[in-house]
């Protein structure tokens, strides 16, 4: 780790004391740390940058909006690659929250959550999003005991195909680490 000197007013200095306290750091490098990956993931999210990541998707909609709930579910299967799981819960007598566990490419992420919140009758929307790479790995699925059946790849396009879904009972993030663009940036920022 590089150890940075900077310069804070006093009133920058009160609001991050306050931060500090309020969500329970150990100390203020801890907290400055979280603050800068979180503005430097907040300017990923806002370029257009094509690197790849995980996300979830929010959004309360109005379950008696005419066709809305079909044209939702119509939506989600049109974007298969991207979704990796989806929750479905009854807010009240008229609304309902969904979250859908999203992967592929920060654009295609970010397009779909426009799409899906743009809808009429979803009332409220957010994607929240972490930039990772994730790597290729090799392993099998079904292996009887004793035998070595061949591995396949896990790509990021590989768990959208139907091909992978019915070799594997469960779907997996995989195996990632952060973007190197991100820790990069992360480390060496000058503040």
């Amino acid at each position: 780790m590089q150890r940075l000197t900077i310069t804070i007013d006093d009133e920058l200095v009160a609001a991050l004391n306050h931060f500090i306290a309020e969500r329970g750091y150990q100390n203020r490098s801890e907290a400055i740390r979280d603050i800068i990956r979180a503005g430097i993931a907040q300017v990923q999210e806002q370029s257009n940058d094509p690197k790849s990541g995980v996300a979830a998707l929010v959004y309360v909609y109005d379950h008696h909006d005419r066709e809305l709930p079909k044209r939702l579910t119509r939506c989600s299967h049109e974007h298969h690659d991207l979704s990796v799981a989806t929750m479905h819960v009854h807010l009240d007598h008229d609304s309902c929250m969904e979250l859908a566990v999203l992967r592929g490419a920060m654009h295609d992420l970010r397009h779909l959550a426009r799409h899906v919140v743009s809808e009429r009758g979803v009332r409220h929307g957010r994607l929240v999003t972490v930039p990772v790479e994730f790597e290729t790995q090799q392993h099998a699925h079904g292996a009887e005991p004793g035998a070595a059946p061949p591995p396949h790849p896990c790509t990021g396009s590989g768990l959208g195909s139907p091909d992978h879904r019915r070799r594997s009972p469960t779907r997996s993030l995989g195996s990632y680490r952060p973007s190197r663009d991100f820790t990069e940036l992360s480390t060496s920022a000058a503040v």
